[in-house]
């Protein structure tokens, strides 16, 4: 679609390494993973390269179903660094001159009107990178999910509602799409941006046809995720990679995939002003807590998946309170992970208990930060906004602030811009084999509909089970 007079249409890792450049540097480290997917007829790579670092320390139910998509199994076959000499802006220019490039941005999604509540929260829960359940029970995520999101969209919507009947996703996530195009064509290059979301529309599938449709010649993939998880851009990624398998078109696309830019200067500075604007908002800003709340992931998602999510995390606040620092802000800080569900266990502390012990510990004012966001959506404008201010205050903190979401802030787009314009050099060809045929067996409309009518009759039985409804009370409420 056109918004604005631009077109706009979510693997396991191991061996990230984190590189701090304290000057100028003459080479850049890019670091490349080199993924293989195997399937029963073949198999095919792809190298995602890592942003460049170049950050100075100082200085009513419905039962729709989705687009029926195909699992992929993936693992990290190799992990290696490649340095490259830098390239200058104008050098890329250049070559992007008679090229059509496109940038993709990849984003979770969500609903738009409370219709769209319990299908949304259906794709959700259908994603096994979200429910990872053991390869001997898969059959059954989908039904899980079909009376996951049932059971789940009552309370969900009162908290859409809360927030005006819907997510502002779409259309944040659109504004920026627009924003990066200017930003873009500032700095000389021309390229059309596209939106894919991962559970809502615009879906990923959309994105791709349009991308052919233009004819792109080269491609940059930008999640708007700033630290890397399996459950975020990992499983758009995986998503993608599963459409790049099965179109021909793809493997003559030479494709550049940024995984994570959360060490970049850009990214930290603009996280560092609003922080500093928000702080002299108290009446004595020195005496501010600093509470940075992230989305949380599953701990097995970390320790047995190899997820890098958590040590990104950490060394993303770090960043930002050395930059914080430089400019004279000493402000105690500290890290803690919201929106849990599910029986498992998830990356600790949690937002809601760490407020409650820091209003036990005397501290009177705190500035919350949500530091995974670039987006409003309902985890700022409802978690955070409304029930973790009414905890904080309830547990005796008296000044409450709010770091407000990245959105389209100039320097943020600017610097996203750069990072499109570094990544386009990399981009190169995604080699294909044959086409895995037992993921056809997956899509064939027969087996489907038996794998969810008997699933759902044994999901619904397990659910009527007082020990299964206590293992899963967090996702049904």
């Amino acid at each position: 679609m056109d918004a604005l007079g631009c077109r706009v249409s979510n693997t396991n890792l191991s061996g990230l390494c984190h590189r701090r450049t304290f000057s100028p540097p003459v080479v850049v480290c890019n670091r490349q993973d080199v993924f293989l997917f195997n399937g029963s007829h073949g198999q095919f790579s792809l190298h995602l390269n890592a942003s460049s670092d170049k950050f100075k320390t100082n200085g009513k139910q419905n039962f729709q179903l989705p687009v029926q998509e195909r699992q992929l199994l993936g693992k990290t076959f190799s992990s290696i660094r490649e340095c490259t000499l830098e390239e200058n802006f104008a050098g890329v220019q250049m070559n992007t001159s008679q090229e059509k490039i496109g940038v993709l941005l990849l984003n979770l999604g969500g609903p738009e009107k409370l219709h769209d509540v319990q299908p949304f929260l259906f794709n959700l829960f259908s994603d096994p990178d979200i429910i990872r359940l053991p390869r001997l029970f898969r059959f059954l995520q989908r039904p899980l999910a079909q009376l996951i999101s049932v059971f789940r969209a009552p309370k969900s919507k009162e908290g859409y509602v809360a927030i005006g009947g819907g997510s502002p996703l779409r259309r944040i996530t659109e504004e920026q799409a627009c924003a990066l195009k200017e930003a873009l064509k500032e700095k000389k290059v021309n390229a059309n941006v596209y939106v894919a979301m991962r559970y809502w529309h615009p879906f990923t599938e959309k994105a791709i046809h349009q991308i052919k449709k233009d004819n792109v010649t080269k491609l940059v993939v930008l999640p708007l995720y700033p630290q890397f998880s399996i459950s975020t851009s990992g499983s758009s990624i995986k998503l993608l990679m599963r459409i790049f398998r099965e179109d021909a078109h793809f493997a003559q696309l030479p494709i550049s995939i940024i995984e994570s830019w959360y060490q970049r200067e850009g990214y930290i500075k603009s996280m560092a002003d609003l922080i500093e604007n928000e702080l002299s908002k108290f009446v004595n800003p020195q005496e501010v807590m600093i509470f940075f709340s992230a989305h949380g992931v599953p701990v097995s998602y970390v320790e047995d998946a190899g997820d890098p999510y958590r040590d990104q995390m950490e060394d993303c606040i770090n960043l930002i309170m050395d930059e914080l620092k430089s400019r004279g802000i000493g402000n105690p800080h500290t890290l803690a992970y919201q929106s849990r569900v599910g029986p498992v266990q998830w990356l600790k502390p949690y937002t809601d208990e760490v407020l409650v012990e820091l209003g036990q510990q005397g501290v009177k004012s705190l500035l919350a930060v949500p530091i995974s966001f670039v987006s409003e959506h309902i985890e700022t404008l409802e978690e955070i906004d409304m029930e973790y201010k009414h905890l904080a205050l309830e547990s005796g903190i008296e000044n409450w602030g709010r770091v407000p979401a990245l959105g389209c802030t100039s320097s943020f787009i600017s610097d996203l811009a750069d990072a499109v314009i570094e990544a386009l050099p990399t981009a190169s060809l995604v080699s294909s084999s044959a086409n895995d045929t037992s993921s056809e067996t997956e899509t064939n409309p027969l087996r489907y509909v038996i794998n969810l009518f008997f699933g759902s009759i044994l999901a619904f039985l397990l659910l009527l089970t007082p020990k299964f409804i206590s293992a899963f009370r967090n996702f049904l409420v």
